[in-house]
């Protein structure tokens, strides 16, 4: 059990949600966000890689999106995707929150404010390819 919880440390630790936007101060939706992720993209930390990210977000501004990334690019979106490899659920505002580093990724998981179900290993590329 205590393998599991240092495990569990190691990986929320990875999580710290290093995904802010360009101009993170003016991110204020979820939508907002994303577009900055678009500008952040790093295709050469991406080559290889095949992960679809899914976002369940709650809230006023919540909503679905999604990121697939194939071989170094990607496509965006609004919605579901088939087959997540990785899904985050938060509320808007948490999202926006961990994006703009005022409310740190790995606190979230620990307290439940963030879930992540799927590829953990997956979920830790993410910040490699949109700083």
């Amino acid at each position: 059990m205590k393998t599991n919880r240092v495990l569990l440390a190691l990986i929320t630790a990875t999580l710290a949600m290093p995904w802010t936007p360009i101009r993170a101060e003016d991110s204020s939706t979820p939508q907002q966000v994303f577009d900055g992720m678009r500008q952040s993209f790093q295709a050469d930390k991406a080559k290889g890689m095949h992960a679809r990210y899914q976002w369940e977000l709650s809230g006023p501004n919540g909503g679905q999106w999604w990121i697939d990334v194939n071989d170094g690019t990607f496509k965006m979106g609004r919605g579901k995707i088939d087959n997540p490899s990785v899904t985050f659920i938060t509320s808007d505002n948490d999202w926006v929150a961990m994006s703009n580093g005022k409310l740190k990724g790995t606190w979230a998981f620990m307290t439940g404010r963030l879930k992540v179900r799927g590829s953990q290993s997956v979920a830790r590329k993410l910040d490699e390819i949109f700083p």
